[in-house]
């Protein structure tokens, strides 16, 4: 039975966004749109609850938050004309995301500045989850959100999708946001769902609608096969109990084999349009790989290690050198792999699949005790139920 902070807490997770695009729109303020909102959650927490969950809970959010903002637009020149394109009250507000997701994209503002104050405004994460996104405190992302707030504010940043010859210098940082998103979605990094199928949603909504506006934009197809590739994987990749499956373990007849068939064909007609493929479609050739063996041991792994070496070329970050890691365990063994993973723990000493990885490369190499502890680090650090039950389950054999 759905409760109502249950309900709330969807409707926050599917709206939220929607609401503070259409209400910074209006009064030209991302920390009063915000406020609104959470204002509007607030009352909600104290009412649902006694007099039940509203037909249409969106429009009663944006309704709510509306009625709030009058004392602000009372105190605007133009309130008359802005209070008239409020109404009428009972409509939720147009799907402004993308608009949203470029005006939080300025290059006036630093590049994770950009990325942090969408992930939180537009998309709804927590400050928890975006700073691990970020491998960055709490309190480091907060600042970055509330410095980039104010410069929208004050330089009077428009909200509004930029001319043409203005997407190139927005487009990375935007990317860069819809691809969190889905990574959060994929796999949460909070201790109250494995994963979120209404996230992963959005990234793929956003991302088919950037498509849609840049088709010939080869990374923004590139992180649209991306996201369709590891979606066709979803129904294998969790038991019924909930506990994650990893990919060797997948009943591969559970794919959705169509959209994997789509989805490289969609790929194929993004390289062709660019010979030096971008991160999106280095990482979207590598799901297509594992996408397309029919078992485990058909996985083409030299083939990808070799498009993680062209990723790192490009990309040199210590997450994408901890997947490599681990395609070269499976190329020149785990001895090999070990000795490169080691040479990243200084950079991922705080994130758990570092020493999940290390534990498995340790318990091949036959030195059962150390991976007993690099397995219970990894715990330590996870807070994702399913990637803790996995973990358990190893400490406990």
């Amino acid at each position: 039975m759905t409760t109502p902070e249950d309900e709330l807490a969807r409707v926050v997770r599917d709206h939220a966004g929607r609401l503070a695009g259409a209400l910074v729109a209006l009064l030209g303020d991302f920390a009063a749109a915000e406020d609104l909102v959470q204002d509007a959650v607030e009352i909600a927490l104290k009412r649902w609850p006694v007099e039940g969950i509203p037909e249409r809970p969106d429009a009663w959010l944006f309704t709510v938050a509306k009625r709030r903002g009058l004392d602000v637009l009372r105190r605007q020149q133009n309130y008359r004309a802005k209070l008239a394109a409020l109404e009428p009250p009972v409509q939720p507000p147009p799907d402004d995301r993308l608009r949203l997701i470029f005006t939080c994209c300025h290059p006036a503002l630093a590049r994770e500045a950009q990325v942090a104050l969408t992930l939180r405004v537009v998309c709804g994460l927590t400050t928890a989850q975006i700073s691990a996104a970020f491998l960055a405190s709490e309190s480091a992302v907060a600042q970055r959100i509330t410095r980039a707030k104010r410069k929208i504010t004050d330089a009077g940043i428009p909200y509004r999708i930029p001319r043409a010859d203005d997407l190139p210098e927005r487009l990375d940082e935007v990317l860069t946001v819809i691809y969190l998103l889905f990574n959060e979605g994929y796999l949460s990094s909070t201790a109250d769902r494995a994963h979120s199928r209404d996230l992963v949603d959005d990234a793929e909504w956003l991302t088919a609608l950037l498509h849609g506006l840049l088709p010939n934009e080869p990374e923004v197809g590139g992180l649209l096969c991306l996201i369709r590739l590891h979606r066709a994987r979803t129904a294998a990749r969790f038991t019924p109990d909930g506990d994650i499956v990893l990919l060797e373990n997948q009943d591969r007849t559970l794919w959705d084999h169509a959209a994997i068939t789509e989805a490289t064909a969609l790929l194929t007609r993004t390289a062709r349009r660019h010979h030096a493929p971008g991160p999106y479609q280095l990482q979207a050739a590598i799901a297509a790989c594992h996408s397309e063996a029919r078992t485990w041991s058909e996985t083409d792994w030299p083939q990808i290690l070799v498009l993680y070496d062209m990723l790192l070329t490009l990309q040199p970050t210590p997450v994408a050198g901890l997947h490599r890691a681990i395609a070269l365990s499976y190329v020149r063994g785990p001895a090999d792999a070990l000795a490169e993973l080691d040479g990243l723990a200084g950079d991922l000493e705080h994130y758990p699949l570092f020493h999940a990885t290390r534990a498995q490369l340790l318990r091949d190499l036959g030195r059962d005790s150390e991976a007993r502890v690099a397995d219970g680090r990894a715990a330590e650090l996870t807070t994702n139920p399913a990637q803790l039950g996995l973990l358990n389950a190893r400490l406990a054999r």
